[in-house]
């Protein structure tokens, strides 16, 4: 059941019925549904009658369908036309299109960097104080600093995805009796076990993703960072505090390659080449055991495979170091930030910050969001209701994606392409050299 809790300041008005003007969906389809709607949870908001509100961001296909029908009763009680588009270029395009004065009103960013970016140029409008109060409700403060820069805060976070995530078949390890490693020590020893048995490779995994390639890889090294040397020194390290080439980054990248360079544990020959979304998928045919992944995953194991505690996949946190170490997690997400002012902007801006709507979006299914007012019994699967826990532990450390952080030069470039030449054969020496080499002066 959702728990909504609305936190926005507006005239009651009375409502019309208004059609939407939705990526795929037509005024009419609108209408129908209007009748549907409970307008009772969109009082506070007031009537905008006709007014359009254009959003823009990378969420494409399903997801995209997903993400309209969560405002879809938003917009037909308040009147908003609510005009979105999806694109994978988004990303590339949205600091041009805002230099021509062609953004949209509101766009759904999924790096920090890049809000930071359109921020330093004057692109982006400060938060309404409706996002900022519903903010310092429903999210950590670690969520928050994501979208401040120089002192103001620009967006609300939206969804949320964990990393370090291992996948395995819950019916193999019953069947050999292998336990869920509750430490880096014990996930070493488990890989070896599976190696000398000598039925299949431990772990499977792919790193090519066209121009992005090699970037499954910087998650290996991020959740290293964070375990092994801390998360000030991984705070340090995405800042550029300390160098990239920092000792502590090369111990990193070399527990990594005990298990990405080593023959024995993976496949290394087809390591490159094998596309991200295939990389996990031997476990269904035993051919391995172990694949390093986000949540987001559960998605590529296609139709018909049960995802879950007794199903034909389910997943485990990395562990700690130790076993008492507290829980450290990475991941990622999006902001919801503004090109333009407005109250019909402000409105949607304050809804989509809030636990109504959060708990709308994980009841389409398929993703999850670090709002604390989120239900996990919404979540789609065990595996995503597992992941809202983590996001809403107090006790847990998380830390947003370390490539997502620094500048694109390396985040999404040296970083990637270091990673690929790191698997070739260079040392991690050499790798975080040169990728240090890189870093904007």
């Amino acid at each position: 059941m959702r728990s909504p809790h609305r936190r926005y300041t507006a005239p009651i008005a009375l409502f019309a019925v208004a059609g939407l003007t939705l990526a795929g969906c037509t005024g009419d389809i609108a209408a129908e549904e209007a009748a549907d709607a409970d307008c009772s949870e969109y009082e506070d908001y007031g009537t905008f009658e006709g007014e359009e509100v254009t959003i823009q961001g990378t969420i494409v296909d399903v997801e995209a369908d997903r993400l309209i029908a969560s405002w879809t009763d938003f917009a037909t009680c308040t009147g908003i036309e609510i005009d979105y588009q999806g694109s994978r270029d988004f990303e590339g395009n949205i600091a041009q299109l805002a230099e021509g004065g062609n953004a949209p009103d509101i766009g759904i960013v999924p790096q920090p960097g890049l809000v930071q970016l359109l921020a330093e140029n004057g692109y982006l409008m400060p938060a309404p104080a409706e996002v900022e109060a519903n903010v310092d409700e429903f999210w950590s403060e670690d969520w928050k600093a994501y979208s401040v820069f120089d002192g103001t805060f620009y967006g609300a976070p939206m969804l949320a995805s964990v990393k370090g995530y291992i996948w395995y078949s819950p019916a193999e390890f019953e069947e050999k009796g292998y336990a869920i490693p509750t430490s880096i020590p014990e996930l070493m020893e488990l890989s070896q076990t599976i190696a000398d048995e000598g039925d299949h490779l431990p772990w499977c995994a792919g790193m090519e993703s066209g121009e992005a390639t090699g970037w499954p890889g910087t998650d290996w090294i991020e959740d290293f960072v964070l375990r092994q040397a801390g998360p000030e020194v991984y705070d340090q390290w995405v800042t550029h505090e300390i160098p990239f080439n920092d000792p502590q980054i090369v111990e990193a990248f070399d527990a990594a390659g005990e298990i990405l360079k080593n023959p024995e544990f993976i496949d290394t020959e087809s390591l490159i080449s094998t596309p991200f979304q295939d990389g996990g998928l031997p476990i269904l045919d035993g051919e391995c055991s172990m694949h390093h992944q986000a949540s987001f995953y559960e998605v590529n194991w296609g139709e018909g495979v049960e995802v879950g505690p007794d199903g034909d996949v389910f997943a485990f946190l990395m562990p700690p170091m130790s076993a008492d170490d507290p829980i450290a997690v990475t991941g990622g997400g999006e902001t919801v930030v503004s090109f333009a002012e407005g109250d019909a902007i402000t409105a949607v801006m304050a809804h989509m910050s809030t636990d109504t709507f959060a708990n709308l979006r994980v009841s389409e299914g398929g993703s999850v969001s670090a709002n604390n007012g989120v239900d996990s019994a919404n979540a789609s699967s065990p595996l995503l209701e597992q992941t809202i826990e983590i996001l809403q532990d107090p006790e847990a450390t998380f830390r947003y994606d370390g490539s997502d952080l620094m500048p694109g030069a390396v985040g999404a470039n040296s970083f990637w392409k270091g990673i690929v030449s790191w698997l070739s054969g260079d040392s991690a020496r050499q790798t975080v050299d040169t990728i240090e080499s890189s870093w904007p002066s």
